[in-house]
């Protein structure tokens, strides 16, 4: 007996030594960027290889969507799985003070965040890239590895400010090749250790906005853009809402600067996913490339994302995001997924791709779903919707309908994707419509019933924690000559 118990004993500790340690996890995130400008999203202008074969290994979402705008509500999205109406953030944080001095803090601290829960779960979690989430000097949410910049614009890609380590310095070289450096070394650290690891490489490339579209790009990739036309940019006149982003629609050198940004950032998703098989950690790694929200060059006469607007939009050009899932062996490669999905659908099926999902947090109810078994190729049953918010703005789209809620006056938008995907119809005071019109009303309704804080519902007296764009709100935490 004595030595059965013990031969279980030495079974139970070798199956323990040589488990397979839990699924490491990078998501690779984009900022202002969207699904259109990859050539696996049939994009033929712009040269994507890595993104591209990152695709034909995994999973493409086709229909995947930001809830919001602009890139700090989104961020917050991501990482908490909430509504901006949840987790308070309306709008992209200003320069001051919640981002650097000694008022600054993090807006999402008082949520369980992903980052949070896999390093409560055992794994090393590294941040390289953007935040744009507050108290940008030390390391939050759960980062031990920490490197990101002071504020959450972008001026240009060289001659930047950075934070690492706690100080604030500046990097004379290209900061696109500096988070790619930065992500392959914390792979290159952490793949042969007991733990497994988080990476969020968190580009502020493509961009696609500020003054330095008037300028060509510096990096390795301009001369071979030089010649192009990009057709893929559409060539339409300024529509009358574009509130600014005017002097670089149809402007060649900002489409072709665009271009050479965003291929530099597919130079670092290959580094880092040779950085993974050298390694040897790909095979027990699922990789996520997203975006934090979308972008237009040109679609309907616009440029930018929504809040490039008066009123703001909530267009799906700016809202498509690229979605693409890869993990060798678990996800089938050259997939594909029409199902409607939002970023706010990401924490519950990371968590439950990697066996987490009791982890997820029960409190705020978070509005996310889980389609973890779509992408190991099972039928999920699904609601095929999501919802946007970004200040007075609300939307609900479904495969064949979008309604758009500005409150409280509009205009109201309702457009028939099947016969209008660019959206160049207004239904709203089509009669026959009012149907279907009342219908996407109340489903819009509901959902912001059952999900919205009080604290932070817009449309019923709430406030944010950043600044507003448009709407006469209370600012929480944020000084009015902000």
């Amino acid at each position: 007996m004595r030595l059965l118990l013990t031969l279980a004993t030495i079974v139970l500790a070798s199956s323990t030594v040589f488990a397979e340690k839990p699924p490491n996890v990078v998501v690779i995130m984009t900022d202002n960027h969207g699904a259109w400008t990859l050539g696996c999203y049939g994009n033929r202008d712009i040269d994507t290889p890595n993104i591209d074969r990152l695709a034909a290994g995994g999973m493409k979402f086709t229909q995947a969507f930001a809830n919001n705008a602009v890139c700090s509500p989104t961020r917050a999205t991501f990482l908490t799985g909430l509504m901006p109406c949840q987790h308070g953030v309306h709008s992209f944080l200003r320069r001051t003070p919640l981002q650097m001095g000694p008022e600054a803090r993090s807006t999402v601290a008082e949520f369980d965040t992903l980052p949070q829960v896999l390093s409560e779960a055992g794994y090393e979690c590294g941040l390289v890239g953007k935040w744009h989430l507050g108290a940008n000097m030390t390391p939050q949410e759960g980062f031990s590895k920490w490197i990101t910049t002071p504020h959450g614009g972008t001026q240009e890609f060289y001659d930047a400010e950075i934070i690492e380590n706690g100080k604030l310095t500046r990097h004379p070289g290209y900061t696109t090749d500096l988070w790619t450096e930065n992500a392959v070394r914390f792979v290159e650290d952490n793949s042969k250790g007991q733990k497994p690891f988080f990476l969020f490489l968190s580009y502020n490339g493509p961009y696609g906005l500020g003054p330095l579209l008037l300028n060509e790009s510096k990096n390795r990739h301009v001369e071979k853009y030089s010649g192009r036309l990009f057709e893929s940019f559409p060539r339409e006149r300024a529509h009358p809402w574009l509130f600014n982003n005017r002097d670089y629609l149809n402007n060649l050198i900002s489409i072709r600067r665009f271009a050479a940004e965003l291929n530099a950032v597919d130079d670092g998703v290959g580094e880092v996913m040779a950085a993974l098989r050298k390694s040897g950690a790909a095979d027990n790694t699922l990789v996520v490339f997203t975006a934090d929200q979308g972008w237009v060059g040109g679609h309907g006469g616009f440029w930018g994302m929504g809040d490039h607007t008066r009123p703001l939009t909530a267009y799906d050009g700016m809202l498509k995001i690229p979605l693409i899932f890869n993990r060798p062996g678990s996800i089938p490669a050259g997939s594909e997924s029409d199902q409607l999905v939002s970023n706010y659908d990401l924490m519950p099926t990371l968590l439950s791709s990697i066996g987490l999902k009791e982890k997820m947090p029960a409190k705020p109810l978070s509005p996310g779903r889980d389609f973890s078994r779509t992408l190991t190729g099972e039928y999920v049953p699904w609601k095929d919707e999501v919802f946007y918010e970004f200040e007075n703005t609300r939307a609900i789209r479904t495969p064949d309908w979008k309604l758009i809620k500005r409150f409280p006056y509009g205009p109201d938008e309702l457009f028939e994707l099947g016969s209008d995907p660019d959206e160049r119809t207004n239904l709203t005071n089509v009669p026959v419509h009012g149907p279907i019109k009342l219908a996407l009303q109340k489903r819009l309704d509901d959902f912001f019933k059952r999900h919205a804080d009080p604290r932070f519902d817009l449309w019923n007296g709430g406030g944010s924690k950043t600044k507003l764009l448009v709407m006469d709100a209370p600012v929480l935490g944020v000084p009015a000559s902000e």
